[in-house]
């Protein structure tokens, strides 16, 4: 029985030594995995504001994407983006060898039609004198000037062929609508030219406007020639504009109605693209402050959007957001974060629940 009793202790304690042992080794691997260096930022809530500020992105009032009628290879581009151009001037070309050809048939159409008509008419005085002088028959007469009337319908058609030819060959040789600049290439010499294909984009600088979406709550608030006050936020400028459109329809616009705002002239170098916050004279709906994150904090997995916080043990928690509208670089959190929480912004490793972070 002592025996028994001994190999029985015998065995728990090698149990219990090897199940500690295991314990820390686990812990050790825990505790030695290196820490992902990262910056994080606290929620704060934006209240600034009673009125309605919407975001939007600024472009030239009069603008044009520039496409042909034509299929071809591209010839040669004489201009650059950036390069200010005239009414008129040529932008490009499109290989245009059928074109030519066709335009060369039709000449030769013309040539031959007024050649006919030329002897059809010398044809039509001669008759028109002998039947005066009874030498010539009501029915020769007839014909003869049945045969000067097609001769001369021959030669306006062919006209009107050359008219076509030189049209097409406007949509080979692609001339600017307007006095501007080069804002966009989109096709490169040698590539093909499909019609209505974008190949270039020209804008007239010096008009601004902005386009803004306003959510459907706020809609009936706004109206056409209202004050506004727009915040381009990489030039840190506040710049007044008046809305002069305000679509009725939020059918292809995501739930959102567009407006649009003029702005005014300015000496601030304003360009396109740039993101603007619009604020309408106009008292906000809904009072309750809003939470604003980085756009690029945002984690994306399929259809959720999330961020990844800070854990009480100093570990990345992902935590799966509802998000609002976005106003330039920042995008609004529904739920899902509250004031005061800290949330990671960018990181020099990969991320994932339960990893050890380090604040930089």
């Amino acid at each position: 029985m002592k025996n028994k009793k001994y190999i029985i202790t015998a065995i728990l304690g090698a149990t219990i030594l090897f199940s500690s042992c295991g314990n820390d080794d686990k812990k050790a691997v825990v505790d030695n995995s290196p820490a992902v260096a990262v910056q994080t930022k606290t929620v704060s809530e934006d209240s600034s504001s009673p009125f309605l500020t919407v975001s939007g992105k600024i472009e030239a009032a009069k603008s044009a994407n520039i496409s042909t009628r034509m299929m071809g290879y591209v010839d040669k581009i004489y201009v650059g983006v950036g390069d200010k151009v005239n009414k008129g001037q040529l932008l490009m070309s499109v290989n245009n060898a059928d074109v030519s050809a066709q335009l060369a048939q039709v000449n030769a159409g013309i040539t031959e039609a007024e050649a006919a008509y030329t002897n059809a008419e010398k044809d039509f005085n001669r008759f028109t004198a002998l039947f005066q002088e009874n030498s010539a028959s009501q029915k020769e007469l007839d014909d003869i000037t049945a045969n000067y009337n097609m001769a001369k319908a021959r030669v306006e058609s062919a006209k009107q062929m050359k008219n076509g030819v030189n049209a097409q060959m406007g949509y080979a040789n692609i001339r600017a609508p307007f006095n501007g600049v080069v804002t966009n290439k989109f096709i490169n010499a040698g590539d093909m030219a499909n019609p209505g294909m974008p190949l270039m984009e020209v804008e007239s600088p010096g008009s601004y406007q902005v386009l803004a979406m306003v959510p459907e709550s706020e809609i009936l608030t706004v109206k056409n020639d209202t004050e506004v006050s727009v915040q381009i936020k990489a030039l840190n400028k506040s710049i007044k504009g008046k809305v002069t459109e305000v679509s009725t329809s939020s059918k292809n616009t995501g739930g959102q109605y567009m407006v649009k705002v003029i702005l005014d002239k300015t000496d601030v170098q304003i360009l396109s693209g740039m993101y603007a916050t619009v604020q309408f004279p106009i008292a906000r709906k809904t009072t309750s402050s809003a939470v604003m994150i980085p756009v690029e904090a945002i984690v994306k997995k399929g259809q959720l959007s999330g961020i990844y916080t800070v854990s009480q043990s100093n570990t990345a928690l992902l935590r799966w957001l509802r998000l609002g509208r976005t106003f330039g670089d920042q995008v609004e959190v529904l739920s899902g974060l509250s004031a005061d929480e800290q949330y990671i912004v960018s990181a020099e490793g990969k991320l994932f629940n339960g990893a050890k972070i380090s604040n930089q």
